[in-house]
């Protein structure tokens, strides 16, 4: 069974605006634009049976679809840092939906998440990186941010053990419900049309 985990898929032209941070790290192996996300819950190696069970579990989620935004670029591991990371501005929604993942995950038997959960998109991993060279890219890059996308839905990734950063494969997509933004907006069309 593959390695398996829910995700946050980023869409296209943010991917395109998150690839113009690649390089600048001599070492480091950038992630594909197309294996961008940021992972809600890492579910790792399980049964069939127990896969099939977390997918009719996360397809009973209700949720309006919300938007976010990235923001910043930071590294995990401060005095070795492992991996660079686009960071996410702060989403009530992105957490409620989060918390219930890591709920569902634990009721059919899978241990907590001993991480704090920490949303984020990977660029890239570091291996024998040298701490100034690393320092010196985060120091050009601070003020990185993009415009707010919508999240309409999550899904369910699978990746294969061997190949950290990709690729990877989306096994089950779960939509969140369709807020109507045009609404207000229409109602005021209507009353205008009244008098």
């Amino acid at each position: 069974m593959p390695r398996l985990f829910i995700a946050l898929e980023v869409p296209r032209n943010v991917a395109m605006s998150l690839s113009l941070l690649r390089g600048g790290i001599p070492g480091a192996r950038w992630i594909d634009v197309e294996n961008y996300h940021i992972t809600l819950r890492f579910i790792g190696d399980i049964d069939g049976r127990t896969a099939d069970e977390i997918v009719d579990r996360l397809d009973r989620i209700d949720r309006p679809e919300f938007q976010l935004k990235l923001t910043g670029i930071g590294s995990f591991g401060s005095k070795k840092p492992h991996s660079i990371f686009a960071g996410v501005s702060p989403s009530p929604e992105l957490h409620a939906l989060q918390g219930e993942t890591e709920r569902i995950c634990q009721r059919i038997g899978l241990a907590p998440d001993p991480r704090k959960f920490t949303p984020h998109v990977t660029l890239a991993r570091l291996k024998h990186c040298r701490l100034d060279e690393v320092v010196h890219y985060l120091s050009g890059r601070g003020n990185f941010h993009t415009a707010p996308f919508l999240v309409p839905r999550f899904v369910l990734m699978s990746s294969k053990e061997s190949c950290g950063g990709g690729p990877y494969l989306t096994e089950e997509i779960f939509p969140l419900r369709e807020l109507s933004y045009g609404y207000a907006q229409d109602e005021m069309e209507t009353a205008e049309h009244r008098f």
